[in-house]
């Protein structure tokens, strides 16, 4: 920690996120973009608000755009003072770190007014940029360390998440990249999902990544380049072509029930139908009309059917065709019966 015009400051690397009650007073989009874990929004400025003093700061001067966030600050620092001071009530040794995107006059200010006022706070160097740089500079010593890449492949449907998930949960180094992404990595993905910016997938894989520095295997799903919106590391698309590959199958009708228990279609008509028009182009017209027919009546597990057995069945296993890796081919009648055979593989690969 250093002082800087009697603001006291901490950077990135001495930040123990368990150890600060960390308050981000970017705008709300900045925010929902992506922030450091656990940090509680206090936007000084609304998503209009930044964009009318970043055009201040821009078209007329850098005393306009202070005189203008002034205006619009002060009559919010009551109610900014008493968020702080609840927060610092339910959390009473953790010291007060206020961040921005800089760690520019956005923290500067709000830190300085709080110290002023009785709460002691430090500002993040660097602010959340220093955050990034902190992600970009782990990836890249991360990937210099070798590791066993084990990778789950199996068609639409055969439960490959709900099976890392378990390991996860029983501390297998597991990386759910669908998790993360917010997405399920279809054109049905974002379904029932808030899905992730790049700045958010990063962040949450970095947060596992560290968990799992120093193991020496890795588990993940084979997962296209991109997730929804977000874009999956090299190091493990690599990892996906160049490692261990078990592949599951289930029955076709646990398939069919399996995934509208995940998707819940009755909860997202509009969202369902809507995907699958966007295959229009991709799917025989007479199975088309069939799967708009089975819509209108709700037939939901005979849409799911004809999906897989017109579109997703035949686009993995033209996929597969790509694979020279090794291949254990698992096959269970129930989920305990795959994943206990899972479980058996990995841990015979991992010793």
């Amino acid at each position: 920690m250093m002082a800087v015009n009697n603001l006291e400051t901490i950077s990135i690397n001495d930040l123990d996120l368990d150890k600060y009650l960390l308050f981000d007073v970017r705008s709300p989009k900045e925010y929902e973009e992506y922030h450091l874990p656990g940090a509680i929004n206090l936007s000084i400025f609304t998503n209009e608000q930044r964009a009318e003093i970043g055009t201040l700061y821009k078209q007329e001067s850098k005393e306009a755009a202070i005189e203008r966030g002034l205006e619009v600050v002060g009559p919010k620092l009551p109610a900014l003072f008493q968020k702080i001071k609840t927060e610092k009530k339910k959390n009473p040794d953790k010291k007060v770190v206020i961040y921005c995107a800089r760690g520019g006059l956005r923290s500067k200010s709000i830190a300085q007014t709080m110290n002023m006022i009785g709460i002691q706070c430090l500002q993040l160097e660097g602010g959340i940029r220093s955050y990034r740089k902190q992600i970009e500079s782990f990836f890249e010593r991360f990937i210099k360390t070798p590791r066993k890449i084990i990778v789950l492949e199996g068609h639409t449907g055969t439960m490959k998440t709900k099976i890392l998930e378990q390991l996860q949960s029983e501390g297998y180094p597991v990386i759910n990249l669908e998790e993360m992404a917010g997405h399920k990595g279809s054109i049905f993905g974002r379904i029932g999902e808030q899905p992730s910016s790049q700045k958010k997938f990063e962040s949450n894989l970095f947060e596992r990544l560290k968990e799992l520095e120093t193991s020496q295997s890795l588990i993940i799903e084979s997962e296209s380049k991109r997730i929804g919106r977000v874009v999956v590391p090299d190091f493990l698309l690599e990892g996906k072509y160049s490692g261990t590959r078990i592949h599951v199958e289930i029955p076709f009708h646990l398939r069919v029930h399996f995934i509208c228990n995940v998707y819940k279609p009755l909860l997202h008509k509009d969202e369902i139908v809507e995907a699958v028009n966007k295959l229009s182009k991709r799917i025989p017209l007479p199975v088309m009309e069939d799967l708009q027919h089975r819509l209108q009546n709700q037939n939901y597990e005979k849409v799911v059917s004809l999906l897989l057995e017109n579109y997703y069945d035949p686009k993995y296993e033209f996929a597969e065709q790509k694979y020279e890796s090794e291949c254990v081919k698992l096959y269970g009648d129930s989920f305990e019966e795959i994943y206990i055979k899972v479980k058996e593989q990995i841990k015979r690969l991992i010793l």
